[in-house]
């Protein structure tokens, strides 16, 4: 969630020194939009699905993809 500018300026007063809005903790819902997004991405620069085989990142890839895919959010 992002803040209003004008509430940001507010906390830049110098009474409220250290003080911030609390961000909200990431929901499930969240972290499996999230990494949606990153899998989505990899595939776009990579021109193609992440690979069991490849390197850390690529395996990383494909376990999410596989696990948006038995969630259903992945066809």
């Amino acid at each position: 969630m992002e803040w209003p500018k004008e509430l940001l300026e507010l906390f830049d007063d110098p009474l409220l020194d250290g003080v911030r809005p609390k961000v909200a903790p990431l929901t499930g819902n969240d972290r499996m939009l999230q990494k949606l997004e990153e899998v989505n991405s990899w595939i776009a620069k990579n021109g193609r699905e992440p690979k069991k085989d490849g390197d850390l990142k690529e395996k990383m890839m494909f376990a999410a993809m596989t696990a948006l895919k038995e969630k259903g959010l992945w066809t």
